[in-house]
């Protein structure tokens, strides 16, 4: 009974979560209005959109509406996954994400310990600005240059050919195109992406280096005993937040890139989306595949 009771003058006391919420709302107005905005973009983005999925488990008509377009189940992944091109698709995004992961991840790690290491400010911000600049282009002008300097006359092609190489269009071969693409990647990249290590580098303690120059640790032995174990945190959560994505290839610079020779090798499962329910406005499918 005294439980009860001091239940119940506890309640009486204490304000409703309605009455709270208002306070509090009026108390950080301001805070709310700014996440409003965030709030919006998730619900019409990303939650909406997703009643459109069911498209792929119909025959899906424009005309005729989701509502009323025929319902064929597993249709469409069945159809997907016994087909020739399941295989490849698979292949290549795999090739292509795993490649770019294993040469491109590593790249601005080291970029950025080589840029801590330069100790004439002018020249490291030289550096750092010029690297930086790529992230900023245009994927369609990247793209543009790329073709440009890989093409029948470019001088990418030039030296390919002078040191034994074809003197043709690079974006031609099917074998040069992973490479062309992870290169191109790095160099687009490597810059912004050294951004989250160079700030972790300016994080790391500065009297361990001083221990470590005491114990008679020279520039390199800094660098594997104080430098890369204070940057591997970072470094771990940047790699598991890459592995999440190994499957999301990019298809614009895949379209932008690729042409009908070399579908063998460039062809991904987001381009491949791309062409089926835009190109070839199969919806169903498309939705299914992707």
């Amino acid at each position: 009974m005294a439980t009860n009771r001091k239940d119940e003058m506890m309640k009486a006391i204490r304000p409703g979560f309605g009455n709270r919420l208002k306070k509090d709302l009026r108390r950080n107005y301001v805070v709310y209005l700014m996440v409003l905005p965030v709030i919006a973009y998730y619900i019409i983005f990303c939650y909406v959109p997703m009643y459109g999925v069911v498209i792929a488990f119909l025959d899906y008509d424009p005309s005729w509406g989701i509502a009323n377009s025929a319902w064929i189940g597993l249709r469409n992944f069945q159809e997907f996954f016994q087909s020739i091109y399941f295989p490849r698709l698979l292949k290549n995004t795999l090739t292509i994400s795993i490649a770019t992961l294993v040469l491109g991840f590593p790249a601005p790690i080291i970029f950025a310990i080589l840029v801590n290491e330069i100790r004439n400010k002018h020249f490291s911000k030289a550096i750092k600005t010029s690297t930086y600049l790529p992230h900023f282009i245009s994927m369609v002008v990247i793209c543009g240059m790329i073709k440009d300097f890989t093409g029948a006359n470019g001088i990418i092609t030039q030296l390919f050919a002078k040191l034994g190489g074809e003197n043709k269009a690079m974006l031609s071969n099917p074998h040069l195109f992973v490479p062309i693409y992870v290169i191109s990647e790095m160099w687009q990249k490597v810059g912004w992406d050294s951004i989250i290590y160079l700030a972790a580098l300016t994080g790391i303690n500065q009297e361990l280096y001083e221990a470590c120059s005491i114990d008679g640790g020279n520039r390199w032995k800094q660098t594997l005993h104080v430098t890369i174990p204070g940057i591997m945190p970072t470094v771990i959560i940047m790699l598991i937040l890459r592995m999440g994505g190994i499957l999301g290839v990019g298809h614009e610079k895949i379209i932008l890139l690729y042409n009908e020779s070399i579908y063998s090798t460039a062809d991904v499962i987001s381009s491949y989306v791309f062409r089926k329910g835009l190109v070839n406005a199969d919806y169903s499918f498309a939705t299914a595949v992707g």
